[in-house]
């Protein structure tokens, strides 16, 4: 296998120091995934890195990146010591970005940025050699640690772009220095650190300010902070390229979305457009339009992006949908669960209720004869002082009402359970763990069960039960 980096490399990229000769295939910041060949970077966290070089060397890492040799290490332990691990690994980053010759697309939004780069994933696929930030990898560790894994020969390269707080944005973006940006849309998240939404845009939008010289910017057009991004990009003397509808660059003139997939037209600088997304839901046909001028501005075909945009689906916590047995010998005995429980603000919250209400109940198979919907929803974090009347607004979300139970999660959700209509109300707990243990009682044949909420509130916690669900008695005794 081809060498990511040798140690003459890494040492110059970081200005530390080798202790002697290795070569790395891959780079890893946690033992329990680590890969022989890696090298293993010692970061503090929740845990000192340090701590855990001896168990990554005995897994077989090439080396570790380290700021001081941990005790008890052999004198000829493969280490590359420097003075910061974090900034090591940002130099490593920058030095990965530097050499290479790939066109570097960067993702920043507040809902849908892990989903928009996963389209990407699939729909440049066939188009080159493809480097991809892995799962959620967008913050101040996660976005030099994708550039630093880049290969040599990488053709294009697909980052995602987080914040929490003002001022993270822009640094990681001249770290990743993308030749397009896009921003899938702004949203009520994080409103605790920026005290409105014109400063989440105005922190989104400087994703701007790392632009390669003759840059692109895919902006989506309609909203009320778009000429906040729009200034952002003439800034930084974008090419501005626009996505949504009506006058937008890349305009969806119709979605179509049934129980299974979403089939979208759209109008193009390069022709019409068809295509189609297998999820039900029009956030995602937005989306997926916002992609597929991310691609074409990166030099892709559009067309083969297109056909190739059917085999993405939503992963886990994201609006995944699967279907659960609760009867191991009667297969048409089933539950739809929608996981999308990963994070939540209002305006994910509507998109995760729009893919339920396009699921459709079955009747006439549980112990209940109407099939019905159902809502887990969980608290919406730090949306600042006004969280509670953003909790109680969800209650009159549009098709709400066409909801038949919604169960709520979280001390910030008691405002929501209190405003739906009594026939809407299921149970509110002040935890997650006290809905798992009642799982089974949740759900019966039939129904269609959506799972919302942040993830500090751990509604995943109600989706892994749920899942269990399948298992039968006997596997789940085993596991208890």
């Amino acid at each position: 296998m081809t060498a990511l980096w040798t140690s003459a490399e890494a040492a110059a990229a970081t200005h530390g120091t080798a202790t002697r000769d290795f070569a790395i295939t891959g780079i890893s910041i946690d033992t329990r995934t680590l890969l022989p060949g890696d090298l293993f970077v010692a970061l503090k966290d929740m845990r000192d890195g340090h701590d855990f070089v001896a168990q990554a060397l005995e897994k077989g890492a090439a080396a570790a990146l380290v700021s001081h040799r941990p005790e008890g290490l052999p004198e000829d332990a493969p280490l590359l010591i420097v003075a910061d691990v974090l900034r090591g690994l940002e130099d490593l980053g920058r030095a990965g970005r530097a050499r290479s010759s790939a066109k570097v697309a960067a993702i920043t939004g507040s809902v849908g940025k892990t989903s928009t780069k996963e389209m990407l994933r699939v729909m440049l696929a066939a188009q080159g050699k493809v480097h991809v930030a892995e799962a959620s990898y967008n913050n101040h560790w996660g976005v030099p640690l994708t550039l630093a894994r880049m290969p040599r020969d990488t053709d294009l390269a697909v980052l995602e772009i987080g914040m929490n707080h003002p001022g993270e944005i822009a640094p990681l973006a001249r770290l990743a220095r993308p030749h397009v940006v896009m921003i899938t849309t702004v949203a009520p998240a994080h409103l605790a650190a920026f005290g409105g939404i014109d400063g989440i845009a105005e922190e989104k939008a400087a994703i701007c300010e790392g632009l390669e010289p003759a840059g692109i910017a895919v902006l989506p057009l309609g909203l009320d902070v778009t000429p906040i991004l729009l200034r952002a990009a003439e800034r930084a003397g974008a090419e501005i390229v626009t996505f949504g509808e009506g006058e937008a660059t890349w305009a969806l003139t119709s979605a179509i979305v049934t129980p299974d997939v979403t089939v979208g037209t759209a109008r193009t600088p390069l022709g019409p457009l068809d295509f189609k997304v297998a999820s039900p839901g029009r956030h995602f046909a937005v989306n997926a339009l916002g992609a597929l001028a991310t691609a074409a501005a990166l030099g892709a075909d559009e067309a083969v992006a297109a056909a190739d945009l059917v085999t993405w689906a939503p992963p886990a916590g994201r609006g995944m949908r699967e279907k659960i047995a609760l009867d191991p010998l009667d297969e048409t005995l089933y539950f739809e669960l929608i996981d999308d429980a990963f994070n939540a603000n209002p305006v994910s919250v509507a998109a995760g209720l729009g893919l339920l209400l396009a699921a459709g109940p079955r009747h006439g198979i549980g112990r209940i004869e109407k099939g019905r919907r159902i809502a887990v929803l969980g608290d919406m974090l730090e949306l600042g002082p006004d969280e509670l009347a953003l909790h109680a607004d969800l209650a009159a979300l549009p098709g709400m009402e066409r909801v038949d139970l919604v169960h709520c999660v979280g001390p910030r959700s008691r405002v929501l359970y209190e405003a739906l209509p009594i026939r809407q109300r299921g149970e509110w707990v002040a935890t997650a763990p006290e809905l798992v243990a009642r799982a089974a009682q949740l759900v019966d044949a039939g129904d269609v069960l959506l799972v919302k909420g942040s993830k500090g509130i751990k509604v995943s916690l109600v989706v892994a039960a749920l899942r269990n669900l399948r298992k039968t008695p006997a596997e789940r005794q085993t596991e208890g």
